[in-house]
């Protein structure tokens, strides 16, 4: 899926309502109407990320499309800046300086690899967000996480550890989806 430079600008804008509107007391039930038309108003699954002073403050999303891009990414913003379990929610006096980024996800690919080596040499650094999935257990990383974690075999070892197993894990019945993303951003407080 393909978002033009204005369709970007709408998504990002759908983001930063959605935040700034809950941070001044309004929470809208959902998004406006879309302006843009195809993506947007089709089905598409985001990752929202907001970041404080260059440090991860709130990341949430969808793996598949359940619902239309424009809407998953207003639900996405908002969960990320309120929601995420790891953060408290943001304050109005985080919002100056603060920046969004969005991810787009592709659609996912199912890997028929039989060990962690053979995954290695099908994954693509920095282009492959990896969905893990083991009973119930499960985990992903965006495409963007390569630029912190460039080596393959300890990119595995921290979505291993984010899914809940030892770092040495591997078990025939593990589902290994790849994806990648399109992602723009822009500050949260234009």
């Amino acid at each position: 899926m393909k978002v033009e430079p204005t369709q970007q600008a709408e998504l990002l804008a759908v983001a930063r309502a959605a935040i700034m509107g809950r941070l001044g007391g309004a929470r809208a039930a959902a998004p406006p109407a879309c302006a843009e038309g195809p993506p947007l108003d089709a089905p598409g699954a985001s990752f929202v990320t907001l970041t404080t002073h260059g440090r991860l403050r709130g990341c949430c999303g969808s793996i598949e499309p359940s619902r239309v891009l424009l809407d998953d990414v207003w639900l996405n913003a908002q969960r990320t800046a309120f929601e995420d379990p790891r953060f408290p929610p943001l304050g109005p006096e985080e919002a100056p300086g603060a920046m969004l980024d969005i991810s787009v996800l592709g659609p996912l690919e199912t890997l028929e690899v039989d060990s962690e080596q053979a995954l290695i040499e099908v994954l693509r650094p920095g282009v492959d967000g990896l969905l893990m999935v083991y009973g119930s257990h499960r985990a992903t990383f965006l495409p963007k996480v390569w630029r912190t974690l460039p080596e393959p075999v300890v990119f595995l070892a921290h979505l291993k550890r984010k899914m809940g197993v030892p770092v040495d894990f591997w078990d025939a019945a593990l589902v290994l989806r790849r994806y990648d993303t399109q992602e723009f951003g822009g500050a949260l407080a234009p």
